[in-house]
């Protein structure tokens, strides 16, 4: 029995693991990133902004502060790093299964037989049982069913890490993002305060002069549509930036408050030139794709512990302690008592469940490699979108600029024939309309390039560093 113990023990040590060993899947990366070569050339020593840390990216002092506190406290965030409580515990109940189980028990018992059960006795008896005992059970992993559930658990335990990150990079890119469009309300705001005071100022004038018969009465009303317009959107932005700073305070894990403002949209950083690295440092460094990979592997261990249904199952057990009547004798040599056994079960007759586990692990496993490729295609596109987005973007503000001051000039004029007679009010009604929107465009303009810079750094996997 001591051998046969012993060879086993030894084959557990040295037993085969059935299953296939994880291989990362080719996948085809591309040279560079598409629009990356209107940015920059990129080379072997471009440093990526998804290298740089969010604080270097996203330099208001402010914004900062909002970051940060959303780290600390998002719901979701926290939520992911329960998660990886959870894969913790899930791996070390996993990590068990290899390891002999050990029991103890004690008992202790006592039976007084009356005379009328035994007749011949002359007076009735009492029977003491003692005893302590200690068993242990033990399935050999010869197979390796629970290796490979340890290096599954393992791998999710990794994922959930990756999902942790991956959630920490959304929401700093999300807090960036809904700063950068508060501010941009908050600059719209003011555009059209001092737009409503401009046209509150041009309908007294127009009044004046409608009360001296220099003009008619369409003229006045005409400048009160500009006022009401001017009236109607600041309504409508005050209700955006109410909203907005109550979306900003859940990202940061608190109840509907106000936000506090740092620099402006004009004073927030404008990158000339975007670093993006090579595409093949993106599937390390974006977390979504180390997820993913994880979730391969642990997709790809569970196909061993599916296969290794087919094998017989060789277990050990065994257990020992003292018994005796007396107390004071429990610890004596004649109190002893043990025993050890071994055992093989195989399944002989299951109704094909076991291949269908296998195919189904297998199915599970294909599903995981098209699903790792597939994040890693989005992530392609992410990163090109992000930087043909970036790029235009900037061409479409330096248009929006030239466009802002052509329209502003011809407010300039418009009033100017109309104050000599030259054009009637109607020309300056559609000069003011057109520089108020143009305005309001290069604000839009202003906020796109800077959503656009945020989202280049989200698809370069930027913004989980702690």
């Amino acid at each position: 029995m001591r051998t046969l113990i012993i060879l086993l023990i030894a084959g557990a040590a040295t037993g085969c693991t059935v299953g296939p060993d994880y291989k990362r899947p080719i996948v085809t990366v591309p040279d560079a990133y598409r629009a990356a070569a209107a940015l920059e050339p990129t080379t072997a020593d471009t440093v990526s902004i998804g290298d740089q840390a969010w604080w270097d990216v996203f330099q208001d002092n402010q914004l900062q502060e909002l970051i940060r506190t959303a780290l600390q406290q998002n719901l979701d965030l926290r939520i992911a790093a329960t998660r990886i409580l959870e894969a913790q515990a899930q791996l070390g109940i996993t990590r068990a299964d290899q390891f002999p189980t050990v029991d103890a028990g004690a008992s202790a018992s006592g039976t007084r037989v009356p005379r009328s059960i035994v007749p011949f006795a002359l007076d009735p008896y009492q029977v003491n049982d003692f005893q302590l005992t200690a068993g242990t059970a033990w399935e050999i992993d010869f197979w390796g069913k629970f290796r490979r559930a340890t290096e599954a658990a393992r791998a999710n335990l990794l994922a959930s890490e990756w999902g942790r990150r991956a959630v920490a990079t959304s929401l700093v890119s999300q807090v960036a993002s809904a700063y950068f469009e508060v501010r941009a309300f908050d600059r719209e705001l003011d555009v059209a305060t001092r737009t409503l005071a401009s046209r509150r100022e041009s309908l007294r004038l127009t009044e004046v002069t409608a009360a001296g018969g220099a003009t008619s009465l369409v003229d006045v009303r005409q400048a009160e549509q500009l006022v009401f317009n001017a009236a109607a959107t600041i309504s409508d932005l005050e209700r955006q930036i109410a909203q907005q700073e109550n979306f900003i305070s859940v990202l940061l894990g608190r109840n509907p408050s106000d936000v506090p403002r740092g620099a402006s949209l004009e004073q927030q950083m404008h990158v000339p030139d975007v670093p993006v690295g090579l595409p093949s440092t993106l599937l390390e460094r974006r977390p979504d794709i180390r997820q993913a990979e994880q979730l391969l592997v642990a997709a790809n261990a569970n196909i061993g512990v599916a296969k290794a249904a087919y094998f017989p199952q060789i277990s050990l057990t065994g257990s020992g302690g003292v018994q005796s009547a007396a107390l004071s004798a429990l610890f004596t040599t004649p109190a002893g008592l043990w025993s050890v056994g071994a055992g093989l079960t195989q399944s002989v007759f299951n109704a094909g469940r076991t291949r269908s586990q296998v195919a189904l692990s297998k199915a599970q496993q294909e599903e995981a490699v098209l699903a790792y490729q597939q994040t890693i295609q989005q992530s392609f596109r992410e990163v090109s979108d992000a930087l043909v987005g970036y790029r235009k973007g900037r061409e479409f503000r330096e248009q929006q600029v030239l466009l802002n001051r052509a329209a502003t000039d011809a407010r300039r004029l418009a009033d100017i024939r109309y104050r000599g007679g030259a054009t009637s009010y109607l020309e300056v009604l559609d000069s003011d309309t057109r520089m108020f929107s143009a305005e309001l465009g290069v604000t839009q303009a202003q906020l796109s390039e800077l959503l656009s810079l945020v989202q280049v750094y989200r698809a370069l996997g930027g913004g989980w560093q702690p």
